[in-house]
């Protein structure tokens, strides 16, 4: 990380890897794995780039620039205030900036198409020339500047929509995925090592998660659900259905029919979904424009105001959300597109070369070393006399794609696009920017449903994980 964000290296990043703009500080990493990251940097920077679109110093510039408040369509009864064609303007950036993002991995998708190996010339494209890539992804976020305002955020809104539906039905499934995936590595590791440890960390993890859950739920009943002069009968659902159905899910992975088909189901997944459900709920909750029933974060703690409505603020409640969020962004880009991910999204095979011979003895073959695990669990490794690898002060980077990529190049920026989507339409609460109810800019309707939605299928995504098994006994869900 310290060798990508490295200013001194700057002029290195033209290379053909992302860690050949390197410091004697950068760990020795795989190339695949370096990039990966690079392009996570790249998101993050277009992330942080469409919040401060939503700073009310800039949106006013941009308001000038813009002129979005030209024109009846974005009139509500003849008036506008100022603050409020500001937040239209500063919606309409985070618009254009996400729109530039979105070519860029767009056009990288398509470039990269059919990929099979390091030995591709396009693959130097992916893992190299990055100033370059970066001069491209700020050309492109200029230039989304220059296109007239017309009907371009409405159509581009249609686009964003379908988009980050998909994208959220992605990263629910990895989210069900790791939570299964954290399980059945721990129970792994107290079977090979016989280290109960791993046992009192699952139990300590699973505790945690479900005390997080009730007391998130006890502070949304005090504080979420109105008082005697405004009955929030919308968020009293939310909150106790939701409870219903965390319960629901933590019952059925202990059923003994589940525990037979799958004998390492367990709380552990349970408490993480759990969790999620309950974030989702308090961001749903947070997302409505009913004061009375959303006292924002500073009043939630009891020592503050809650956010107008007549301005972004991107306050602790904010910069919360924008850190889980991001986190949950990034880890369903890296984690799909792993090999072993796009074949099960997919259906095709892995991309890497595995062979067992009679003697259980199984060779993978990457780039620079040829490793071999026998069935006493020895290793032994052979280097490779060519490689593209740097060794300066103990740091070396190395190619392991000559065999076969370790990820699906056009899938991982197919996801990228995706995710600039979901960000735009996240940050600009699902509106679209000359939307008609300017009193309800920074909180909508739309973002309450479409975030209760995605709590809802989440649950039934996992629920399905623990019955498929025992429903279609005939296939192997291995």
């Amino acid at each position: 990380m310290g060798c990508v964000l490295s200013l001194g290296g700057l002029a290195c990043c033209c290379g053909t890897a992302a860690c050949s703009c390197c410091c004697s500080a950068c760990p020795s990493c795989k190339n695949s794995t370096s990039s990966r990251i690079v392009y996570g940097l790249f998101l993050l920077l277009g992330a942080i780039t469409s919040c401060i679109m939503l700073t009310p110093g800039l949106r006013e510039k941009l308001n000038s620039l813009l002129v979005v408040c030209e024109g009846s369509s974005n009139v509500i009864d003849g008036v506008l205030s100022s603050e409020q064609c500001d937040i239209i303007a500063g919606y309409s950036g985070v618009y254009r900036i996400c729109f530039g993002m979105a070519c860029f991995f767009f056009l990288l998708a398509i470039i990269m198409l059919n990929t099979k190996s390091s030995g591709d010339p396009r693959s130097k494209i992916q893992n190299g020339f990055w100033l370059f890539k970066f001069l491209a992804l700020v050309g492109l976020w200029v230039g989304a500047f220059f296109i007239p305002s017309g009907n371009f955020e409405e159509v581009w809104r249609y686009f964003g929509l379908v988009g980050a539906f998909i994208f959220i039905l992605i990263q629910l499934v990895l989210i069900v995925d790791f939570a299964h995936t954290w399980n059945e590595s721990w129970v792994d590791k107290v079977e090979e090592t016989g280290n109960r440890g791993w046992y009192y960390g699952l139990l300590f993890f699973t505790i945690i998660d479900y005390a997080i859950c009730i007391t998130g739920i006890v502070l949304f009943y005090v504080y979420f659900i109105g008082d005697k002069d405004h009955s929030c009968t919308e968020n009293k659902f939310f909150i106790s259905f939701n409870m219903i159905l965390c319960i629901a899910i933590s019952v059925i992975a202990i059923l003994p029919k589940v525990q037979e088909a799958q004998a390492r189901s367990g709380l552990l997944q349970s408490s993480v979904i759990s969790l999620y459900v309950v974030y989702l709920t308090w961001s749903a909750m947070s997302s409505s424009p009913d004061k009375a029933c959303n006292p924002g974060f500073p009043d939630f703690l009891g020592n503050g105001t809650s956010t107008t409505n007549t301005g972004v603020s991107l306050n602790a409640e904010s910069w919360l959300g924008f850190i889980i969020w991001f986190v949950c962004v990034v880890f369903a880009c890296m984690r799909t597109a792993s090999t072993n991910n796009v074949g099960k999204l997919t259906g095709n095979e892995t991309f890497s070369r595995l062979e067992t011979d009679s003697n259980q003895e199984v060779t993978f073959y990457g780039a620079n070393e040829k490793v071999l695990l026998s069935s006493d669990s020895t290793t032994s490794k052979e280097s490779g006399a060519e490689g593209d690898s740097d060794a300066e002060a103990g740091q070396t980077v190395w190619d392991d794609e000559k065999e076969a990529v370790a990820y699906s190049y056009s899938f991982f920026h197919i996801l990228l696009f995706l995710a600039s989507l979901y960000i735009m339409m996240t940050l600009t609460n699902w509106l679209k920017p000359n939307s008609s109810s300017a009193d309800k800019l920074t909180q909508s309707t739309g973002a309450v449903w479409v975030k209760m939605s995605s709590c809802w299928i989440c649950i039934f995504i996992y629920a399905w994980t623990l019955v498929a098994p025992i429903i279609l006994s005939d296939r192997d869900f291995s």
